[in-house]
């Protein structure tokens, strides 16, 4: 099981939109392949920017309306939030360096 904290439908706003720091958010669901590759990646990343980036994931299939909201197609998603607003996307099982690297921008 991942270390990731895990947000819903109805903490999102509170978990992501308010948060003080960057938030990454991993939009996955559990029979997804390159979700459950990518899940590694996102443990890592929460570890190394623990204090500097707030790191979540979101089921997809336990929490649709937001989901929905944010136009997630295709899985993984992951998205950087700063402000209550939505400014980066990675789409898809990325390296942590790529990952790592978009996440910087916002720091």
């Amino acid at each position: 099981m991942s270390a990731t904290p895990q947000v819903s439908d109805a903490s999102f706003k509170e978990d992501v939109l308010d948060s003080e720091l960057p938030v990454l958010v991993d939009f996955w669901a559990p029979w997804c392949g390159p979700c459950r590759m990518v899940a590694p990646v996102v443990d890592e990343i929460s570890q190394q920017y623990e204090g500097k980036v707030k790191v979540v994931k979101l089921n997809t299939d336990e929490n649709p309306n937001t989901a929905s909201q944010y136009g997630i197609r295709s899985i993984p998603t992951l998205m950087i939030f700063k402000g209550g607003q939505r400014v980066d996307m990675v789409v898809g099982a990325v390296p942590k360096t790529t990952l790592a690297s978009t996440l910087e921008k916002y720091l």
